[in-house]
């Protein structure tokens, strides 16, 4: 028998060790002496953590005797003696108050979310002046704003901010009002922690900072903004409000902006009050006038740290001539001189683009990492530049989807797979027009595209004979686990009506052709729209019809 063996399976957990009794022979009621008891399980990392004072008349004790007769593996776990200890210290809220600057401060997170839990809106506000972390991420308690939880946070602010003499164990810096997901909540024992993760701490070290964001201002509160057309809500009207009546003591800082709805006077208004060195991404999903788009120009040249810009549905009226056009592109696309950390471009239905394509894209310094032009008309000499863009030659991810290509030759396409072969994740060519012939042209720039993890080649008129080419080709790109293809073109009656028994024919021979290579993961065929009730046939595995009579 190994010496492993031997030693069996370890020492049991012990108990945990109590402090000494208080003088007179008491039992230790003291939530210090209790934290500190609890501390000292913590710092084990074992034991029973329900152990409890014999004999105290303490809510402990009641415990403790009630799961004496109780078997240790229940389908309820029992209350940990840190909840308990913490349900006893918020029972009463002035003597909470007084022990909050003893109070371990790898306590502080669970204390908070038992509080915040309980609603003890005064007990919060002290904690908030007492918080030893840098950062409060308070969004990630919240499913939706709760406006009373907010103003009991920003009173406490305020009240800090007003002392001179800030608490001994203060720290805090950043109050983060993001619904995100944090670990922060769940990392409650041993170690002292902070909410920045190594990654994010290794991201902001690499922000170019502005005059503003370089004096390192007193105070910063993070949101994510998503501004419409419609009036604000009641947390973001008294948030706006409290941030613009202190602007001197604190920054109001935003890493995703979302513009939805043409922008007004007001939309102008936020902007200003933002703090734009700190936007990291940007969606814009209105119908703008270029009028519009101009005006909110400027404010995009002061994101410096802009990493993706999204620009839907820009349209150009008739009367608009090319002169005026050019001038208009031509104060957007100064300001991506400022933006030294854009790698994500994403257009959509940008009617100023055909014919402007290099104009917009040469300003930009770095190398893109996503480049999504999508249902924009473009020119020969746009489709041409794109073969020869310098910060193209490292995407990961290319979108194309619904762009015209029929009456295109696709060798600038197959130059740029060409130089992202080694790179390119995914690829999105859907519903761009794409014929047998262009396709077959294409297949061996495809093939060398070892990365390629996703592709989309869907709404495009291929035959069988195509299609078979197409999967013998990728069939062998081992990273390929998302496969999106159009059923062939054999599905259909000579009306344009699907045939859902030769579709499922077609497509599982087909299928049949990427599982002698490999066995694919998600490989989807996919008709166009049905014209009785618009759903499309799917096959994976198996046809998923329309609901349609016709169809049965």
């Amino acid at each position: 028998m190994g010496a492993a063996e031997q030693q069996g399976p370890g020492p049991l957990p012990q108990p945990l060790q109590q402090p000494e009794p208080e003088p007179g022979g008491g039992c230790v009621t003291d939530p210090r002496r209790l934290w500190q008891a609890v501390v000292l399980q913590l710092a084990r990392g074992k034991g029973a953590l329900w152990c409890a004072p014999p004999h105290c008349g303490h809510p402990f004790e009641s415990f403790e005797r009630r799961s004496s007769d109780l078997p240790r593996m229940s389908v309820q776990s029992p209350p940990t003696l840190l909840e308990l200890a913490g349900r006893s210290l918020l029972s009463n809220k002035s003597r909470a108050v007084l022990y909050l600057e003893d109070l371990p401060i790898e306590l502080f997170p669970p204390l908070f979310v038992e509080a915040f839990s309980r609603g003890h809106t005064e007990i919060l506000k002290k904690m908030v002046q007492a918080w030893p972390f840098t950062r409060l991420p308070l969004g990630a308690l919240m499913r939706k704003p709760q406006l009373e939880m907010i103003q009991v946070a920003l009173e406490g602010l305020d009240m800090l901010l007003a002392q001179q003499d800030h608490p001994r164990r203060w720290k805090l810096q950043v109050l983060d009002l993001r619904n995100v997901p944090q670990n922060f909540w769940r990392m409650w024992s041993g170690a002292v922690v902070d909410t920045c993760s190594p990654e994010d701490i290794k991201k902001n070290q690499t922000l170019k900072l502005g005059p503003a964001m370089a004096t390192k201002p007193p105070f910063k509160v993070f949101i994510d903004l998503s501004l419409r057309k419609k009036p604000l809500d009641e947390f973001l009207t008294h948030l706006f409000l409290w941030v613009k009546q202190r602007r001197d003591r604190l920054h109001l800082c935003c890493n995703r902006l979302k513009i939805v709805g043409k922008p007004t006077s007001y939309t102008r208004k936020v902007l200003r009050l933002l703090q734009l060195d700190s936007v990291q991404k940007v969606e814009v999903h209105c119908a703008w006038a270029p009028s519009t788009l101009a005006a909110c120009a400027p404010f995009l040249g002061q994101m410096r740290n802009l990493r993706k810009l999204l620009v839907s549905q820009v349209y150009v009226p008739a009367y608009t001539s090319q002169e005026e056009q050019e001038q208009l592109l031509a104060q957007l696309t100064s300001q991506f001189l400022r933006m030294d950390c854009l790698r994500k471009f994403c257009a959509n239905a940008l009617f100023l683009l055909e014919g402007h394509l290099e104009q917009v894209l040469r300003h930009l310094k770095t190398p893109l990492e996503t480049l999504s032009i999508t249902n924009c008309p473009l020119s020969d000499s746009d489709w041409n530049f794109l073969s020869r863009y310098p910060n193209a030659r490292q995407l990961r991810h290319l979108e194309l989807r619904g762009i015209k290509l029929t009456d295109f030759s696709l060798e600038p396409l197959q130059i740029l797979l060409n130089s992202t072969a080694t790179t390119l994740n995914s690829l999105d060519l859907a519903a761009c027009g794409i014929t047998d012939s262009q396709l077959q042209a294409l297949l061996p720039a495809l093939s060398r595209c070892s990365q390629l993890v996703i592709l989309s080649i869907h709404g495009n008129r291929l035959s069988v004979s195509t299609l078979s080419d197409l999967l013998l080709h990728t069939a062998r790109l081992s990273q390929l686990s998302v496969e999106l293809y159009p059923a062939p073109l054999e599905s259909y009656d000579a009306w344009g009506t699907i045939h859902p028994g030769r579709c499922s024919q077609l497509c599982a021979e087909l299928t049949a052709i990427v599982r002698d290579f490999r066995q694919p993961n998600i490989l989807v065929f996919c008709t166009f729209p049905c014209r009785h009730c618009g759903s499309k046939f799917m096959y994976n595995q198996g046809l998923i019809q329309c609901s349609c009579p016709i169809a049965a």
